[in-house]
């Protein structure tokens, strides 16, 4: 794989990551085909083992709380791209927030998985949320 390509896909896996932490800010749940496979499974403390694209988009609608805002912030991002499949991982900042107000919840979370190469473009096959830490404000 020529050095081109190699970064390409680093910066369009990167970009992914990004698209991901917008999507669940901006609670576009019908764009979730732009992030994750149809087979998708998804491991998170709050909604277990949820496999396949139609379960994780319902937690994410069920998980809406009226009137609360989240802003997710990916840092420390690492790609380890072995053909058409990719190790990531990344932490992330989340702070839940009111129209006008401060955070009222921070949370701080690990983020890894496994992306692939599809036709549309890279996607999560598969991703895991480990909780660091919270705090209550």
């Amino acid at each position: 794989m020529s050095t081109d390509t190699l970064i390409a896909d680093r910066i369009e896996i990167t970009d992914l990551l990004t698209r991901f932490a917008l999507l669940l800010d901006e609670q576009r749940w019908e764009d979730a085909g732009t992030v994750f496979t149809d087979d998708v499974t998804v491991h998170s403390p709050r909604g277990g083992e949820l496999r396949g694209i139609d379960k994780v988009v319902g937690f994410m609608r069920q998980s809406d709380v009226e009137g609360q805002h989240a802003q997710h912030t990916t840092t420390d991002l690492l790609v380890d791209i072995d053909g058409d499949r990719a190790a990531v991982s990344a932490n992330s900042l989340v702070y839940y927030y009111r129209d006008g107000q401060a955070p009222h919840f921070t949370g701080g979370l690990r983020l890894a998985g496994t992306v692939v190469r599809t036709p549309a473009g890279w996607r999560f096959r598969e991703q895991r949320i480990t909780p660091a830490w919270t705090r209550e404000n």
